[in-house]
């Protein structure tokens, strides 16, 4: 939807950010430190992209009134369906945000097993979480979903503005727009997919290796019995991992097989692509025709070097891209938003501790090298060569074994990541489930985006904090720890019972307490 623009106005809470001066950083474009000349501060924060990332990040901001102006270059949303699944830990992210119930309406629940290279094994019992499936949705009713989120909360979305340059100085970053409009913000956050543009403006190096291979998907009709369709693709599917015919509802079926080799992804394959694709992998082409969406992907597999430099940040696929194989991608993406947006906006409120803003590339850019090792491997195990598939079939032995199938299903649902705080418990880092208290359930506490002190003990305080942190003193809660200190994410801060202890840490993540 198109939103008017902003005038300049001070920052909301009235606070002046703790700045940092970005002229001495490499890749950081400069203009003069005098605000002669330049446009006036319209924006907190511009948000380059209108996908998962970006549409999340708006609204993990607008939650702490961040003035937020989303750009989306594309007029119209996705016209395309592609079914994309939520891992655990985003259900529970959606959760903490009071979104998953509206999530439920429009997808389906599967069980949380057999993600890691297609291999057929259920999901472990006892799966620490209150959402432990996977919940397969239409991206579009994401996107659709998270957008309107972050409309009701306040954001600004504008769709055909792309972003064509910008340029950043002490007191914020001046955004260039296709049109010639330019447009004025405290930080710019590229969520502008793999082929970036923020990230290639900004200059920061995308390293990793091109795609080797190539698969095409797909939504068409087939001119073919359902029973001969499932009995020649089961034969198939024993050794070529990369192909599938499902029955999506109203007489359609997805498709997935190899591609020939690899080509400009710039371009849709065309029906006869897949035509010939079949016939050569299945020795069929299942009469498919009628297609409403074709595409393409490949195994590309990059990391940005950084994820921060000055007043431009990057999330999402214009920070990291890979295989879809496990289905992190848009997870991964979601993620980042969560853990980003807390911090830029304690850094524009004026409350962040000096290094905070840094900690989200230190959290964040180690996962997503982790995602993409382990799409790495998988990839690697759908290969049909001798080496490969013997690897396979030796890996889907070891995954008999609980500890084997619990670690790597926790890897993909990111259920597992322990961000280093330190030395302590091992809940130190971890994200805490959603867990039973006095006042119904621990994520519904969370909708605001605040911290979070679970007090068992009764005795402790939040303080000159409680202006960014709650405390809920319950003694009932079903909690291995005397108190947890929860950051807005949902990651367990602090562990403990001593209130010296607490206030240093609250200092650590939430600032110098309010006067």
């Amino acid at each position: 939807m198109d939103s008017p623009q902003f005038t300049a106005e001070p920052s909301s809470n009235g606070t002046v950010e703790r700045d940092f001066t970005v002229g001495d950083v490499p890749g950081v474009l400069r203009s003069p430190t005098s605000g002669a000349g330049r446009a006036p501060l319209m924006f907190d924060v511009i948000i380059a992209g209108c996908g998962p990332t970006g549409a999340m990040l708006a609204a993990e901001l607008r939650l702490h009134d961040v003035r937020v102006l989303v750009l989306e270059k594309e007029t119209e949303p996705a016209s395309f369906v592609r079914i994309v699944g939520l891992h655990v830990r985003s259900l529970e992210l959606m959760a903490m945000r009071g979104l998953l119930d509206r999530m439920r309406e429009h997808g389906r629940r599967r069980p949380a097993g057999g993600f890691f290279a297609a291999i057929n094994k259920p999901a472990p019992q006892g799966l620490d979480s209150a959402h432990a499936y996977l919940l397969g949705i239409p991206q579009p009713v994401i996107v659709h979903l998270l957008e309107e989120h972050a409309a009701q909360l306040g954001a600004q979305v504008r769709r055909g503005g792309a972003v064509v340059g910008f340029e950043q100085d002490d007191e914020g970053v001046t955004v260039e727009l296709a049109d010639g409009a330019q447009l004025r913000s405290r930080y710019l956050v590229g969520c502008d997919g793999g082929r970036s543009t923020v990230r290639k403006l900004l200059g920061v190096g995308f390293p990793g290796e091109p795609s080797r291979t190539e698969t095409l998907m797909g939504e068409m009709e087939v001119g073919v019995p359902q029973e001969e369709i499932a009995a020649r693709v089961t034969e198939i599917g024993k050794t070529e991992k990369r192909f599938w015919l499902r029955p999506f509802g109203e007489g359609s079926y997805s498709v997935v097989v190899p591609a020939a080799g690899v080509s400009d992804r710039a371009e849709p394959p065309t029906l006869d692509d897949f035509r010939r694709q079949l016939r050569a992998i299945a020795g069929t082409d299942f009469g498919v025709h009628s297609p409403r969406w074709l595409s393409r992907f490949g195994d590309a597999t990059r990391l940005a070097e950084r994820y921060r430099v000055g007043r431009v940040l990057l999330a999402g696929d214009a920070a990291h891209i890979h295989p879809p194989t496990g289905g992190q991608g848009l997870n991964l993406g979601i993620q980042d938003a969560f853990n980003l947006g807390w911090k830029l906006a304690a850094q524009i409120h004026g409350w962040a501790p000096r290094t905070l803003l840094d900690t989200y590339q230190a959290e964040r850019h180690p996962v997503a090298a982790e995602v993409l090792d382990n799409t790495r491997a998988q990839m690697e195990l759908h290969s049909t060569e001798p080496g490969p598939q013997a690897l396979r079939r030796l890996l889907t032995e070891l995954m008999d074994f609980d500890e084997v199938n619990r670690y790597l299903i926790e890897k993909i649902t990111a259920i597992g990541i322990r961000y280093d705080f330190g030395e302590g418990p091992d809940l130190l880092g971890r994200r805490l489930r959603d867990i039973d208290v006095e006042q119904g359930n621990l994520y519904g506490l969370l909708h605001r985006g605040r911290g979070l002190l679970l007090d068992r003990t009764e005795h402790l305080t939040v303080g000159g904090w409680s202006d960014r942190v709650d405390h809920l003193a319950d003694p009932t809660a079903v909690l291995d720890a005397p108190c947890v200190l929860l950051r807005p994410d949902g990651h367990v801060a602090w562990i403990g019972d001593d209130q010296r202890d607490l206030d240093d840490h609250l200092s650590r993540w939430f600032g110098k307490p309010a006067s």
